[in-house]
């Protein structure tokens, strides 16, 4: 079973062209050519430069919205700004270290937010990766599909875990479950580590297992400070062709990407109040939507009242995580 988190809109980051999502509508902009649309992202590339041959991207977070595999309507309004501006809130907070701790700056893509009018505030300019083709999830905490295999065979992507654990349970330490990248529509594959050394590279496979949890470990002393619990969360990584440095690619620590509880009303032994997009997946599997999810049916279309609090759920962990308001 896979990590219920969309798969990597950036995969176009190595100069390839793979199959992007159909019914995405790209803005033409000016200076910038469309060249792939994943669940949620929209990617350009300069357009004076040879096709797959720039430097730099242009990545821009549209308002759609996808779950279980399947992008869905209406778009959520402001989605796209909330990813794009607490990505970057993170980017900041992450170099700074944490607790006067000296932690190594953690190397990200992002060159600039000097974008399109159009697209300000919901937009990056990157640079192109050489992307990992897995993605790399930190857990500390037991739920969704992982909680699912647990409850089968008492293991999560082949990890052994103690028994007794329930919905919410502590993971101390987190552990690291990485997954296969999938085509947009199709399922992401929870793999093992030695899977995922047979794909990347043994010394690789260190390397981002040991950012992953350096991250994450990071990411949740700084969420629960402003009362939050980061539960998982997934990032992936690429290669600098400039460099060869590992980096920190498409977005990170948002509700799109990550698990975010209030820690309030954390209590193990049930579903957890949640700031992600959680809120959906469980309108989508309950009896008001009349969606079957092992069907081969598409979904329906949200609810007006859905939308309405999935937007604020996302603009509430924006404004908790950072103590700014939010600003589309």
């Amino acid at each position: 079973m896979s990590h219920e988190t969309p798969a990597s809109d950036t995969a176009p980051h190595s100069g390839a062209a793979p199959r992007g999502f159909a019914g995405a509508e790209a803005l033409e902009l000016p200076g910038w050519r469309h060249v792939y649309s994943g669940k949620v992202r929209d990617l350009y590339e300069p357009a004076d430069a040879a096709p797959g041959e720039s430097e730099t991207l242009l990545v821009v977070a549209s308002d759609r919205i996808s779950a279980y595999d399947h992008v869905l309507s209406p778009p959520i309004p402001d989605k796209g700004a909330v990813l794009t501006q607490l990505t970057l809130w993170w980017f900041e907070r992450l170099s700074e270290g944490y607790n006067g701790a000296a932690g190594a700056p953690v190397e990200h893509h992002v060159v600039s937010t000097d974008v399109p009018e159009a697209v300000a505030g919901r937009a990056m300019v990157v640079k192109r990766l050489r992307m990992f083709p897995v993605e790399c999830i930190a857990r500390g905490y037991l739920t969704g599909s992982g909680l699912a295999e647990y409850r089968e065979s008492g293991t999560v992507t082949g990890l052994p875990l103690p028994t007794g654990l329930v919905d919410g349970s502590r993971l101390d330490p987190a552990i690291f479950t990485p997954s296969a990248k999938a085509e947009v529509g199709e399922h992401d594959e929870n793999i093992t580590f030695e899977q995922m050394s047979e794909r990347v590279g043994a010394e690789a496979a260190e390397r981002l297992r040991y950012l992953t949890l350096d991250l994450y470990s990071r990411a949740e002393a700084i969420a629960r400070d402003a009362g939050i619990i980061l539960a998982d969360t997934k990032v992936e990584f690429g290669v600098d062709p400039a460099t060869g440095q590992v980096v920190l690619g498409d977005e990170v620590l948002t509700p799109d990407s990550s698990r975010f509880w209030d820690a309030a009303d954390y209590e193990p032994g049930r579903a957890q109040a949640s700031f992600d997009k959680q809120f959906v997946r469980d309108w989508l599997t309950s009896d008001a939507s009349g969606w079957y999810r092992a069907s081969e049916a598409e979904p329906p279309e949200l609810p007006a009242d859905v939308v309405e609090k999935t937007r604020a759920r996302y603009v509430e962990a924006y404004e908790r995580l950072t103590g700014r308001p939010f600003e589309a």
